[in-house]
């Protein structure tokens, strides 16, 4: 009778999201799940990295659909095919508590919630957003019919806003964006996860690297910004010869990839600028902590964990004044933040690490101090504990005022 009080009182958690998972786990995502699995029994829905779907149990249960080609055949699957995967969570593994990644994945776990409900199912429902839901698609790459597009977008997270029963956000930037779409409802905000040891000993052992080398690290999409960097870059090029400019990031966009190369071959910058894959969190570490500063010219972000990665490192950030990036770089003490495509702004910022390398050393030491108190596993897990807890009170409410679940 005892086991069996404990089996029922154990969590149930699926997170319903569009992230890509490998298999194994690579080494980032098997630290997280193993954090988030000592909160209870942990399930996801997700993407394979691949054309096969995956189903596999390594801390958490994982369901993976295939990555289809087309951005839009992954939203189908997520839409059609999500909410009877999670109905069957529900069912078949007692699930209680929904965690969408964003308002859209949100639609397909609201649709479940209120199916289940028809059928005396009591789920709680936490909607994430990890960045400016409502723009950042339009700036990721170009969208044909982008009218029907934001009808259909407004009217998913409308529906999915409306059956949450918890919001969590990532920054004081998305936090607002979410209290305009609910207001009224309970947000708990927290930054998302990263390894973030990993950045600490790489800036215990790194040396900035011989030449002065700038870093980007992100995927390819226009929303990222980085052909602002590369005009500024070639300011900053003419007057410091040995400066190199990394760019550290999947071609998310083939076709914006493509045109940051052909850019840099027009300003004749090809054997000043390099283009990297992704690479291992350890080997990006590396990297980071070589530069003499990270660059982040984004047109829009939620919270980017690059920023405080680099910090931890200890390079300086110079990031765009837009969404999160505000509230983790303090201006002329921690980095930099300039005007969002100010070109010359950016070029100046740049020159000026490179020409001050004492006091960039110095800022990048204060950004150290920084990373360390704004984020650790510990923090991440006891803030997601705080958030089922809060999941658990309300299902307890629920099912105090109406019939037993299934």
């Amino acid at each position: 009778m005892d086991q069996e009080l404990a089996k029922q009182a154990i969590m149930r958690i699926a997170f319903v999201g569009g992230a890509r998972y490998s298999q194994p786990l690579d080494h980032t995502s098997a630290k997280k799940f193993q954090h988030l699995a000592q909160l209870g029994e942990i399930f996801v829905i997700g993407f394979s990295q691949d054309m096969r779907p995956r189903w596999f149990k390594e801390h958490a249960r994982f369901y993976l659909f295939p990555k289809w080609p087309l951005p839009i055949l992954r939203y189908l699957t997520m839409f059609l095919v999500g909410p009877w995967l999670i109905l069957w969570l529900i069912w078949r593994h007692r699930v209680q508590i929904l965690t969408a990644q964003s308002p859209y994945e949100g639609f397909a776990a609201a649709l479940a919630k209120k199916i289940a409900g028809w059928f005396g199912g009591k789920v709680v429902l936490v909607v994430e957003s990890h960045g400016d839901f409502e723009e950042s698609l339009f700036l990721q790459r170009r969208i044909r019919w982008t009218g029907l597009y934001r009808f259909l977008m407004r009217h998913a997270a409308l529906f999915a806003l409306k059956h949450a029963d918890l919001l969590r956000a990532v920054s004081n930037s998305t936090r607002v964006q979410l209290e305009q779409w609910a207001p009224g409802k309970p947000v708990v905000q927290f930054p998302t996860w990263t390894d973030i040891e990993v950045f600490l000993e790489a800036g215990v052992r790194g040396e900035k690297a011989a030449v002065d080398a700038i870093a980007f690290v992100g995927v390819l999409i226009p929303r990222k910004g980085v052909h602002f960097l590369i005009d500024a870059f070639a300011q900053v090029a003419r007057e410091f010869h040995d400066a190199r400019l990394w760019i550290i990031g999947k071609a998310e966009n083939e076709g914006y990839a493509q045109s940051l190369k052909e850019q840099v071959a027009r300003l004749g910058l090809n054997d000043r600028v390099v283009f990297m894959n992704a690479v291992p969190q350890q080997e990006l570490a590396w990297h980071i902590a070589k530069a003499r500063a990270l660059v982040l010219p984004s047109l829009s972000e939620g919270l980017p964990r690059v920023v405080f990665e680099a910090m931890a490192c200890g390079t300086p950030v110079i990031g765009s004044r837009v969404s999160g990036i505000p509230e983790i770089i303090e201006e002329g003490v921690t980095g930099f933040l300039v005007p969002p495509g100010d070109v010359d702004a950016l070029a100046q910022r740049l020159k000026w690490i490179l020409s001050h390398p004492e006091e960039a050393k110095q800022m990048g030491k204060r950004a150290r101090e920084f990373a360390q108190r704004f984020f650790s596993p510990k923090a991440y897990q006891q803030s997601y504990a705080r958030l089922f807890q809060m999941a658990e009170s309300i299902l307890r409410e629920v099912n105090h005022h109406a019939p037993a679940a299934l």
